[in-house]
């Protein structure tokens, strides 16, 4: 199957495979729009069993920086690039470099930063060889370490406080069973802030150490990865890699509330109006999640650490605005995100 025969692929204006035999980089950039300007989204590397998986991941999380950048209010379209390999074992200097090469070749059109598999040290490696990236340590901002997860952990924080208030008639997260499926470097921070607000959690990672520092740290319950979904909560959390919400996690769902910092939580679009069906509030992924590019967006320009807070914890304000229009429309809350979205993008 070509790209433009793909069924993830959404008019998309740049799709470009790049290999590098020595470094074994195999990697694929996409550009949805850039209407807004270039295309900013981090840089993603996961052992995809396939290419063609591998192309199907671009092309979703491209397209969904498109609509994360116009509801942040950011001067950029939407961009994301894939590395095919296992970060544990196949990332290197080398590899990183040539990705930066790649970038490179790009012309601009297509700006970097940080996503799961891949942090601010391999972006500083990336940085030798291109100068279309953010993300990484910034002089003279109040130290601040390049690192974007923070600001996403605080910004899915912050929409769970508002999902909860909506969906619960709770003002508190105090007693709250909150269940977190991934612990990141933005799934732990999420967990961190949960556990200080008094929430209860649930946790499930692939990784058996990163479950054992919740368990310690934040007094969590530890679930099979494959459970997760259908644990005895007041709201899922997805944290880990897209699709969580599919045909077969759906039907066993048992939280009122879906607010997590993944990206393309919905398999398909029908999903998301099977659980607006089911009374489940659902926080649009690329709303509650974008922290992180709204912390990089501002570090491609003069970074300023107050206005980057507010503006990440006005991401509370927006949901408001959604939740608030899709109950008066009786339509799922993703519908509404997607129209006010495209009205910025495409200026209508």
């Amino acid at each position: 199957m070509g790209v433009f025969d793909h069924p993830d692929y959404d008019g998309h204006e740049h799709v470009a495979f790049g290999r590098e035999p020595v470094s074994g980089l195999r990697a694929i950039v996409a550009v949805h729009d850039t209407r807004l300007g270039p295309g900013l989204g981090g840089l993603r590397m996961w052992p995809y069993a396939s290419e063609a998986e591998a192309l199907t991941d671009v092309l979703r999380l491209s397209r969904g920086m498109t609509y994360k950048n116009a509801m942040a209010g950011l001067p950029h379209g939407g961009g994301k690039a894939v590395i095919i390999g296992d970060p544990r074992r196949d990332r290197t200097p080398e590899l990183m470099r040539a990705m930066g090469r790649f970038v490179e070749r790009q012309g601009g059109c297509y700006i970097t930063a940080e996503d799961s598999g891949v942090g601010v040290p391999d972006l500083r490696v990336l940085s030798e060889a291109t100068r279309y990236v953010t993300g990484i340590p910034l002089a003279g901002a109040d130290g601040h370490s390049g690192d974007p997860s923070p600001a996403t952990a605080l910004g899915v924080f912050t929409g769970i406080q508002v999902a909860v208030r909506h969906a619960l008639g709770r003002d508190s997260l105090q007693g709250c069973v909150v269940a977190i499926q991934g612990l990141g470097s933005v799934g732990s921070r999420l967990a961190g802030h949960l556990h200080a607000a008094g929430a209860r959690l649930i946790v499930s990672d692939i990784h058996r150490d990163a479950v054992e520092r919740a368990v310690a740290d934040f007094d969590a319950r530890a679930v099979a990865p494959e459970a997760i979904h259908a644990a005895d909560a007041d709201v899922f959390a997805p944290c880990a890699m897209g699709a969580p919400i599919n045909d077969h996690t759906l039907p066993e769902i048992r939280a009122r509330v879906i607010a997590g910092a993944a990206n393309n939580q919905l398999e398909r679009p029908g999903h998301g109006a099977a659980l607006h069906r089911r009374g489940i509030l659902y926080a649009p992924d690329y709303v509650i999640n974008a922290g992180g590019v709204i912390d990089v967006g501002a570090q491609w320009g003069s970074y300023d650490a107050q206005q980057v807070r507010e503006r990440v914890l006005a991401i509370g304000d927006t949901l408001e605005q959604v939740f608030r229009e899709a109950a008066a429309a009786g339509e799922p809350p993703e519908v509404i995100a997607d129209r006010i979205a495209e009205r910025r993008f495409r200026g209508g």
